[in-house]
């Protein structure tokens, strides 16, 4: 919706084709500080959201541990101040609010909707033709985007795009909590006994009475869980009646209706051709705990979009362009789901050096990338040689602490 948004706002026709937004389970509802810039470029400026119940404020990110131990990651003062002057404050949103908002900002625009889910791509070599629908549909087009999501995948499968995984397949289940008060900003609940990967529970608060309460395992995991008999119910009350925060949570509730989805973080390459893009999950699939999921998805429209624009009247996306847009969404995937992988979910650099410093270690890097991220807007060749080795820096970084932690005896197997 956010290209389309953008594509028909510099004068094209855009057709979006889309499953009945009713038949989906929007998540991701953290944002992280570069999200409310982008939403404001599409209409929905931050303030507006909270004065419309949208949402809540996210001025920190608090970790919990089982043992009552509380860390606060708030991003530094010195950030809001010249020559960075970066907004401080981010957003918890409701998703399907917003989504429903991003809907009536794209239909007033001037973009078709078509309901329905493309089930064939036809290609000439390395370009798109045209896409059938279920309903029989064929829709040809000069351009495409494809921002089928982590599932479908539609044209990096057609075009068996190289792909990397990070971590293993994991499952997240979730629910709402009504409360009388909610604690502000993002929390993150975890144990603090050394385990060799992590599992966590998230707390948002969508509205001022509303909480978001999910639990993110590996997919082996809740796989055994299930084995053993226990239903995704048992599975998700026994996790959470880990944490004290929550047992009256659920004694308040004898039923939770869950959602519960799987997924696998992954960065494709190459996400481009002749008349094509590909945008959001589709190309890379950023882990949850990292709250970047839509920031990805709205950069990623904004700039495909502005591609796009661009070279309409050419008979092709000029390589190197695409190309450059490609390594950006590779690369800051990458950045991303390597940090939180090497430093934070996996044993070695946690059990080190503790996951409260643990935590340190990951969120600086990453509000610093936000920031020269949002400062620069690298576009061009030059920006983005010099982005991709700011992201390369820090996952040699991550890599090689993970490296020593590993070959130095865990602490935490020492221990056992």
């Amino acid at each position: 919706m956010a290209a389309s948004i953008h594509l028909v706002r510099a004068g094209l026709r855009v057709l979006c084709i889309e499953a009945d937004i009713a038949d989906t389970t929007p998540v991701g509802e953290s944002l992280d500080w570069s999200a409310p810039d982008l939403l404001a470029d599409l209409g929905l400026p931050m303030q507006g959201l909270i004065d419309e119940d949208f949402g809540t404020w996210k001025r920190h990110v608090t970790l919990k541990l089982a043992d009552g131990s509380t860390t606060h990651y708030v991003p530094g003062e010195w950030l809001g101040r010249p020559p960075f002057n970066i907004e401080l404050r981010t957003l918890h949103v409701d998703r399907v609010q917003l989504n429903a908002a991003l809907r009536e900002i794209a239909v007033r625009d001037g973009v078709r909707f078509l309901h329905d889910r493309v089930t064939e791509v036809e290609t000439r070599g390395r370009t798109v033709v045209s896409v059938t629908t279920v309903q029989g549909a064929r829709i040809a087009s000069p351009r495409f985007i494809d921002a089928s999501g982590s599932t479908a995948r539609l044209f990096p499968r057609t075009f068996n795009l190289q792909v990397s995984d990070y971590g293993p397949p994991k499952v997240a289940i979730w629910t709402y909590f009504t409360v009388t008060e909610s604690i502000e900003g993002t929390t993150l609940h975890a144990e603090g006994d050394c385990p060799s990967y992590m599992d966590w529970v998230w707390e948002i608060p969508v509205h001022p009475n509303t909480l978001s309460i999910g639990f993110v395992a590996p997919g082996e995991t809740i796989k055994t869980l299930r084995a053993s008999g226990q239903s995704v119910d048992d599975i998700f009350r026994t996790q959470l009646d880990r944490f004290p925060r929550f047992r009256a949570l659920m004694q308040s509730a004898p039923v939770i209706s869950t959602s519960v989805m799987s997924y696998r973080c992954r960065v494709h390459s190459h996400i481009f051709g002749p008349n094509w893009l590909v945008a959001g999950e589709a190309a890379a699939m950023v882990d949850p705990m990292t709250s970047n999921g839509v920031t990805a998805a709205l950069r990623h429209a904004s700039e495909a979009a502005a591609l796009i624009v661009k070279y309409r009247h050419r008979g092709r996306i000029p390589w190197i362009a695409a190309a450059m847009y490609s390594r950006r969404v590779q690369d800051v995937a990458r950045f991303f789901n390597c940090g939180i992988e090497k430093v934070i979910y996996d044993g070695p650099v946690r059990n080190s050096i503790g996951i409260k410093t643990a935590g340190d270690v990951y969120t600086i890097p990453a509000w610093c990338l936000n920031n020269v991220y949002a400062r620069v807007s690298p576009r061009g060749v030059v920006s983005s040689l010099f982005f991709f080795l700011l992201l390369g820096a820090f996952r040699a970084a991550a890599s090689v602490m993970h490296s020593f932690c590993k070959y130095e005896q865990d602490p935490c197997e020492a221990a056992g």
